[in-house]
């Protein structure tokens, strides 16, 4: 007969060196990479950016769109609350508007968790101006940069502010982001304390105030190395600091602005043109309800924006819809910026965080909408 397990158990004996999980990426620029964290790199976030900058306590109740298998939910979900003696709600469902509307209603959470493309579906989901939405102190956005369109809309319709900011698998979770009441729309806000941010060239030197270039992040939640990848380790990690992929550009007030990843950069007419850019400029445009940008090659080996829009319900996809498109988009950015081609899609291919699959639609034929 086996003898029954004792009611209290003692605490592994570990160190806060200790290897203590793998976080993968998401594999934006290719196959997900395991990023190997200290026992110690967790609770360092928890404190720096949980407790200084959300200001988490007891009394708070999260909600999250992503599963807790995903750092920024593991963070925000559990870790974060449980370390201050607050509380989680879990729903087994897949997370759709509707679904977080209910969970909303039901367990009346003080901070949400979410998504750009969350965000702009609760937005877009019939009779959201309805929604009680008053519980939330803030809602939390990452993943992708959060359009300014989308930031207007929520805050006129829900009055809940959002804190939208970037972390990492490699840095575990979130070091630059705006504050509680201290949101400056479009950008990343500023660095959370206990971490350091480099905008730099090309040769690793740091650039002047409002010229772009890569960010290197440094702090104490910074990886080990990327699990079975050492030459890829080396190009990324030194130390506590991580060589990011993302495009940035620091304001003179210390707010930094995101541009897209280096690998999703175009280059039109000889210049530096980010997707992001001009996917918030159509998102201002009536009839587009979602977009995503990539460069096309259309056999002359001159790269030019191509864009693929899910129009509006009543919007038809039409030529002239799309030339209409492209005009507004002239009047708002730089000539050179405009799509030379939209494809009107039905839907854009997501991976499981809920971040548009750019790979897919450089490598995959998008079958127009009938």
């Amino acid at each position: 007969m086996v003898d029954a397990m004792p009611d209290e158990l003692a605490p592994a004996d570990t160190h806060r060196h200790d290897i203590a999980i793998w976080l993968f990426t998401s594999g934006s620029t290719g196959h997900p990479k395991g990023a190997v964290h200290l026992q110690h790199d967790l609770p360092y976030n928890t404190e720096c950016y949980a407790k200084r900058v959300l200001g988490i306590n007891e009394n708070d109740l999260t909600v999250s769109v992503p599963k807790l298998f995903f750092g920024y939910a593991t963070g925000t979900n559990v870790l974060f609350p449980f370390a201050v003696g607050g509380a989680t709600a879990l729903f087994a469902e897949r997370s759709t508007p509707e679904k977080l509307f209910q969970v909303i209603a039901r367990y009346r959470p003080t901070i949400l968790t979410s998504v750009p493309t969350m965000i702009n579906g609760m937005l877009n989901l019939e009779g959201a101006a309805k929604r009680d939405l008053s519980s939330l102190r803030f809602c939390l956005s990452a993943g992708e940069a959060l359009p300014i369109e989308l930031y207007v809309r929520w805050m006129e319709t829900f009055g809940v502010e959002i804190l939208d900011g970037i972390g990492s698998a490699e840095m575990f979770h979130i070091y630059i982001t705006n504050r509680p009441g201290d949101v400056k729309p479009g950008s990343l806000g500023r660095i959370v304390e206990g971490y350091e941010a480099q905008v730099i060239d090309a040769e690793g030197r740091e650039v002047a105030t409002g010229e772009m270039g890569t960010l290197r992040i440094r702090g104490d939640s910074a990886a080990l190395c990327y699990w079975q990848a050492h030459e890829k380790s080396k190009e990324t990690f030194a130390g506590d600091s991580c060589t990011t992929g993302d495009q940035f550009h620091v304001d003179a007030e210390g707010y930094y602005w995101y541009h897209g990843r280096t690998d999703d950069m175009l280059k039109v007419s000889g210049v530096y043109v980010a997707p992001v850019e001009i996917e918030n400029c159509l998102l201002q445009h009536e009839a587009v309800l979602e977009c995503a940008v990539i460069g096309h090659d259309a056999g002359d080996r001159l790269v030019k924006p191509k864009a693929f829009i899910v129009p509006r319900e009543n919007f038809s996809p039409t030529d002239e819809l799309a030339e209409a498109i492209k005009e507004f988009v002239k009047t708002h950015l730089a000539l050179y910026k405009y799509p030379r081609w939209i494809e009107f899609v039905t839907s854009l291919p997501k991976n499981d965080r809920g971040k548009i699959d750019r790979k897919q639609l450089k490598g995959a034929q998008i079958v127009n909408r009938e």
